[in-house]
């Protein structure tokens, strides 16, 4: 092989709609910091630090969330790969096939695929699981991690292991969908039985051998698209129509179930998915009444409960088991141990137009330069606060239906209309014809930001024509 190093392969294209509203398809879950001032991302990401097992990650995501991806991990101080953009949602059998191809172009690797959205302890025992799994990957084996239960979920597969091997690892017996509480109690109380994690570490070699002959549609379709792969800044797109040839399945179905190489490594960490607003809870610091809360929240005669706030002020009285979620322009109000159900509260929301977009993007949108909130809309204008970050520019533009006023309330802004640059600073402002040319750029070293008060017959995101972008978003 090239390397004995491992290559991680983070998957980061899920949309985590049982954290609504929160979690949006704009900004999902894995994006936020939902413990601790990390995003889940950038937690996966520092627990890949470490050079005597990891070489740098190579990312699997989407064109919408590429540059989310590329901020985060230089925030996090950690140096990428490769980002890879899937051009098509295809599960993830045909995303851990194409990563694979990218990742062993040099030679075969040693491969650890993870969630972009898990929170796992960095422990001795989470070390170990790694070391057993490698060992397991070297001695030709395909290695899926399996948690240790703690609890008859219902949220989760399970592996049943069969024998144990050389290496600490077991024989996978069966996996098991998602149970019923008698079936999961009866399963945990065999010993046998493991929390599918998915979580996986092979070499790449084996895997794609096996993935040709259990899985040749997936095979043929993740081969071509890397070989008709683009290069778009520091991105890699596969290729669309190639990609697109893949059935929609998992790496579970494709592959795991049908191999008689899978192995399980039996793995006691603290892990969570996160996939629910109970977990979210089960995994923050409560206090002495059980109470979770982050933001401006008082609580009073309650328990068991977790109450966040992303602005609002919010007090809470008298509630046991609540789960109550503010975000800048919905909120969510349930009991905690019915927190699943947020799915299919998101799945009518997305029925009508009229809520449609509250699944989809949340009033502070952000950019590659910066980003924006929006304060106040009605008929014929529509007022945002613009941030852009230091040393950043938004792209050379012009819209056709609207005119824009900016007011600078912190930083320096450079401004282009048609040929003319001007230096703009606090307190001052400027005008934007309909129809203009222009660009904002923050040549500072501070955070600039704006009040934008846009004017006009159509006011949507669309109204835009850019001329020249940095980010390649022509």
């Amino acid at each position: 092989m090239a390397s004995n190093l491992i290559v991680p392969v983070i998957l980061a294209g899920g949309k985590g709609t049982r954290l609504w509203p929160m979690s949006r398809s704009q900004r999902p879950k894995q994006f936020l910091a939902l413990i601790g001032d990390l995003s889940l991302f950038q937690l996966t990401l520092k627990r890949l630090d470490d050079p005597t097992r990891y070489d740098k990650p190579v990312v699997v995501t989407n064109s919408e969330y590429r540059f989310l991806v590329a901020e985060q991990a230089q925030e996090a101080g950690v140096e990428l790969a490769a980002v890879v953009l899937e051009p098509i949602a295809r599960n993830t059998a045909a995303a851990i096939a194409a990563a694979s191809f990218i990742a062993a172009k040099d030679g075969p690797r040693l491969i650890h695929v993870l969630a972009s959205d898990h929170n796992i302890g960095l422990d001795d025992a989470y070390r170990t699981a790694i070391d057993t799994a490698t060992a397991a990957a070297k001695a030709g084996r395909l290695a899926t991690f399996g948690i240790t239960p703690t609890s008859p979920a219902t949220g989760f597969g399970y592996v049943e292991a069969g024998a144990a091997e050389p290496t600490g690892a077991h024989t996978v017996k069966r996996f098991v969908e998602k149970p019923n509480e008698d079936k999961a109690k009866e399963m945990i109380a065999s010993g046998n039985f493991y929390w599918n994690s998915g979580m996986f570490l092979f070499n790449s070699a084996l895997f794609l051998s096996e993935c040709k002959a259990l899985a040749p549609a997936v095979y043929a379709a993740a081969e071509a698209s890397v070989k008709s792969a683009t290069t778009d800044l520091d991105f890699t797109r596969l290729g669309e129509s190639e990609f697109a040839k893949s059935p929609d399945i998992s790496v579970d179905y494709a592959i795991f179930e049908k191999t008689k190489l899978a192995s399980v490594v039996p793995s006691p960490i603290r892990w969570s998915d996160l996939g629910a607003w109970d977990a979210v809870w089960k995994e923050s610091t409560a206090d002495e009444a059980g109470n979770v809360t982050r933001g401006p929240v008082n609580l009073y005669n309650s328990k068991n409960s977790f109450v966040l706030s992303e602005g609002a002020h919010v007090a809470v009285n008298g509630l046991d088991d609540a789960v109550v979620i503010v975000s800048e322009d919905a909120v969510y109000v349930g009991k905690l141990s019915d927190a699943q159900d947020v799915g299919r509260v998101v799945k009518d929301l997305m029925k009508s137009p009229k809520t449609a977009k509250l699944t989809e993007e949340h009033r502070t949108s952000y950019r590659p330069w910066g980003g924006y909130s929006s304060v106040l809309m009605g008929e014929r204008f529509q007022v945002k606060r613009l941030f852009v970050k230091p040393g950043k520019q938004l792209s050379l533009q012009k819209h056709h239906h609207r005119s824009e006023h900016w007011i600078v309330v912190r930083g320096t802004a450079e401004v282009q209309i048609g040929d003319h640059k001007q230096m703009l600073r606090e307190n001052e402002s400027i005008y934007i014809p309909q129809g203009e040319v222009h660009r904002l750029s923050n040549p500072g070293k501070i955070l600039l930001e704006l009040v934008e008060v846009q004017t006009g017959s159509y006011l949507g995101e669309d109204d835009i024509m850019r001329l020249e972008d940095t980010f390649g978003r022509i």
